[in-house]
């Protein structure tokens, strides 16, 4: 049965709370759907949708229940967003019951650098909202400026790890791509590890590749030939 529900993009939390609400609501008379999951930028560009927003709040309290919780997963790219009218915004869902982590692709230019990505997992862990996801942008037309090397990423990823502790270490690098959520887990001088962190065929749960090192690479796909592999299961 599916328990986890996500509400994504567009922007859900865009939505007035008048057309939010009933989604929530029929969603929640689902019994076996016991999370509810909001992937949102709102927190961190418009923080007041949050602070002047009464019901939408009293709606998260309605439904984030100790049995059944909301999750924001919120969209905090760079420390900078982290402002005090941002803070106040996470602080009021948590206030609401509301269960938050972060996720954010890896920018080039804005925060593909290792200083900066400890900075945002820190602060982030800081004020209670762990990080969750790390994305690797597949270099198509509309983001290739922003895209990131695959190794290169690794390395700043493990970098910002390394200048982090506790809770703030617990974000996963990872791409989506059509066979699933691949996560980039390790390297070598001569190879790169991955892993099926959530496959789209049964056949790839759990399964573990290692691939030739291609600096060039911007995508899983550029892999083309894998050395070794194999599943748990």
């Amino acid at each position: 049965e599916i328990n986890n529900v996500l509400l994504t993009g567009g922007d859900p939390m865009i939505l007035s709370t008048s057309k939010l609400e009933p989604i929530i609501k029929q969603l929640r008379e689902i019994d076996h759907v016991k999370i509810i999951r909001i992937g949102t930028k709102v927190p961190a560009f418009n923080p007041f949708r949050i602070l002047n927003d009464p019901s939408l709040l009293e709606m998260f309290r309605k439904y984030s229940t100790s049995e059944k919780k909301i999750y924001v997963m919120a969209h905090f790219n760079h420390p900078r967003e982290l402002t005090p009218q941002a803070i106040e915004g996470l602080n009021a869902l948590m206030d609401a019951g509301v269960t938050l982590v972060n996720q954010t692709p890896l920018l080039k230019g804005i925060n593909d650098n290792p200083d900066v990505l400890a900075e945002l997992f820190s602060k982030l862990s800081f004020i209670g909202v762990p990080p969750y996801y790390v994305f690797l942008c597949r270099p198509t037309l509309g983001n290739e400026t922003y895209s990131v090397p695959v190794e290169k990423g690794y390395e700043i990823f493990e970098k910002a790890r390394i200048r982090c502790s506790g809770l703030a270490k617990r974000a996963r690098l990872v791409m989506s791509h059509e066979s699933g959520k691949i996560e980039v887990v390790g390297m070598t001088e001569d190879q790169i590890f991955f892993k099926y962190a959530r496959a789209a065929s049964e056949d790839d749960n759990a399964r573990f590749l290692a691939f030739y090192r291609n600096p060039a690479a911007g995508w899983f796909d550029d892999y083309k030939e894998a050395n070794e592999e194999f599943s748990l299961f």
